[in-house]
């Protein structure tokens, strides 16, 4: 090879190679850091948007008579005391003076049929009557001068002076006198009576209540033909239906098999689904006796032992059969929770309560333990809390409740 060639072949020393950039690393590290980052908060968002499947349990209310109940029933309120109220006769409704929710006493009017024509029929027995009497006092004004004429006569005729033919006169006038007075005071009788019926039949266009009662349901209006059968068309036989509220009773049906738990006079407590909140004291009134057989089940009938107002009749209710006389202590109601639902959070006890789709913790004081519930104070009936798993739970975890199936 020549020379000149070999000589290509050597390395220019003058020529470098270019130096690596010493800031290439540093990038390289902020790059990576930041990667980092990115990975870690989306791992805590996705964590933190996960929900926790929880079951729930809630806050109740406890009555301490709840422990010394022997039997629960389910019935009805009904009134002892209820009527149909209609008129003994037919006629056209002409006023109405009450409605639903009215007050009524006993006897008083509460409507009308149309009675014009009833009224004349008074009118005129009164009419009658007058007459009757002013025709009686006529007679009695000649009865007594027939009977002072035959008193004359009877002297005259002890002396002589008058003929027995004129006595006999005298004696006649006097007894058909007697008898005409007779006929006249039984007449004044007749039209009294005749006067009587009119009123009656006066009276009973008038519609009274027969007791005490609540007006609750109004049957007609007026305008309508009202008869005591409702046999005709487009007839009403019932105005009003009216109940004494004094007279509400429970109506509950007791199984054959726990009628031995029951016994008149046995103190009960009534809960009411229109009331829930509150307890009424009551007692067995009566044992109806006898049995259903189609429910074999046997009708006890549990009075309400103080009134309330706000009690009416066909009310669904359920009777508590107690085995002691409820105390003033036994009355209040107590706020209990499920004790596998209490948990401690920084030394404090306390519930994760449900709110929303998240849990708070909210700490409680706890009470004495009824059955197997606890007493606690802090949340109030009707909350909902967190039952399972609590270990998988803190403060403000967002949670979801188990889909229905």
């Amino acid at each position: 090879m020549p020379i000149e060639s070999l000589d290509k072949l050597t390395i220019d020393k003058s020529r470098q190679l270019p130096q690596r950039d010493a800031r290439l690393p540093q990038k390289r590290k902020i790059f990576i850091a930041v990667i980092v980052i990115l990975l870690f908060s989306v791992a805590v968002l996705f964590f933190r948007s996960r929900s926790v499947v929880i079951e729930t349990t809630g806050v109740s209310l406890f009555f301490p008579t709840q422990s010394f109940t022997v039997l629960n029933s389910s019935g009805y309120v009904v009134a002892q005391r209820k009527a149909a109220v209609a008129s003994k006769i037919t006629g056209r409704l002409e006023w109405i003076g009450v409605e639903e929710g009215s007050k009524v006493t006993g006897g008083q009017i509460i409507a009308r049929l149309e009675n014009k024509d009833l009224e004349a029929f008074v009118r005129q027995a009164e009419a009658a009557l007058q007459n009757s009497k002013a025709t009686l006092d006529q007679i009695r004004t000649e009865l007594v001068d027939a009977e002072q004429n035959f008193r004359r006569q009877n002297d005259l005729l002890k002396q002589g002076i008058v003929s027995r033919a004129e006595y006999d006169v005298a004696e006649a006038r006097y007894k058909r006198a007697a008898a005409a007075t007779a006929g006249a005071e039984a007449g004044i009788r007749s039209a009294s009576a005749s006067l009587q019926g009119a009123k009656v039949n006066l009276d009973y266009s008038l519609i009274r209540a027969p007791f005490d009662a609540v007006v609750l349901t109004k049957n007609a209006d007026v305008g309508d033909i009202i008869t005591p059968l409702g046999a005709a068309a487009n007839a009403k036989a019932s105005v009003f239906t009216i109940a004494d509220l004094g007279s509400l009773q429970v109506e509950a049906d007791v199984s054959e098999s726990n009628l031995f738990q029951v016994k008149e006079g046995q103190p009960c407590e009534i809960t009411l689904d229109a009331l829930p909140g509150s307890r009424f004291r009551a007692a067995v009134h009566t044992i109806v006796p006898t049995a259903d057989r189609s429910k074999a089940s046997v009708m006890v009938k549990v009075r309400f032992l103080q009134r309330d107002e706000r009690i009416f009749p066909e009310m669904s209710a359920r009777v508590a059969f107690l085995q002691r006389e409820a105390l003033p202590k036994d009355e209040n109601a107590r706020i209990v929770v499920n004790p596998a639902a209490i948990v401690t959070h920084g030394g404090r006890e306390g519930v994760y309560m449900v709110k929303g789709d998240r849990v708070v913790f909210t700490p409680i004081t706890r009470g004495a333990k009824l059955g197997d519930l606890v007493e606690v104070g802090g949340v109030n009936s009707g909350d909902k809390l967190a039952l399972k798993p609590l270990d998988k739970l803190k403060d403000g975890s967002k949670i979801s409740l188990p889909e229905k199936k």
